[in-house]
């Protein structure tokens, strides 16, 4: 499971480091290999067997309406297969580092069964967000059916 946050670094190339307790991760689910798609102007990486998981719940969706129609191509169709290198590094491709506006610091978020990745700007946008929410008490009744 991914776990915990860490600031990094994106190369001039658009390579980031995995951190080795997500590189465990990575390796134990069977390749070097992550799934990369976008949401909330963030990235999510997902190791393959997850990925796949995620694939065969949209393929079993009878629904076919436009709003179906249109999530499979933003989530699918905007998702690319990345390998890790023998340093541990994954290429983000430039869409995506585009999308998210990976630059040079970045925030890693492990999410349990994937893990995030933010400009530094935007995790502190939506963590300043979430102060704010908590503050005026709108996320409490999630917060207490976690049991927290």
């Amino acid at each position: 499971m991914f776990r915990g946050s860490s600031i990094h670094t994106i190369d001039d190339k658009g390579r980031i480091i995995i951190p080795s307790r997500f590189k465990d991760v990575i390796k134990a689910s069977g390749r070097d290999a992550v799934m990369i798609t976008r949401m909330d102007k963030s990235l999510f990486f997902y190791t393959l067997a997850e990925w796949n998981k995620i694939e065969e719940r949209i393929l079993s969706l009878a629904d076919m309406s436009k709003n179906m129609r249109r999530i499979r191509r933003y989530f699918v169709g905007g998702a690319f297969e990345c390998n890790c290198d023998k340093q541990g590094r994954v290429l983000i491709p430039p869409t995506l580092r585009d999308y998210a506006a990976l630059v040079k610091e970045i925030v890693l978020v492990g999410l349990l069964d994937h893990f995030e990745i933010w400009s530094r700007e935007n995790w502190d946008k939506e963590n300043g967000q979430m102060e704010i929410d908590l503050q005026k008490g709108v996320v409490h009744e999630e917060i207490a059916r976690l049991g927290l």
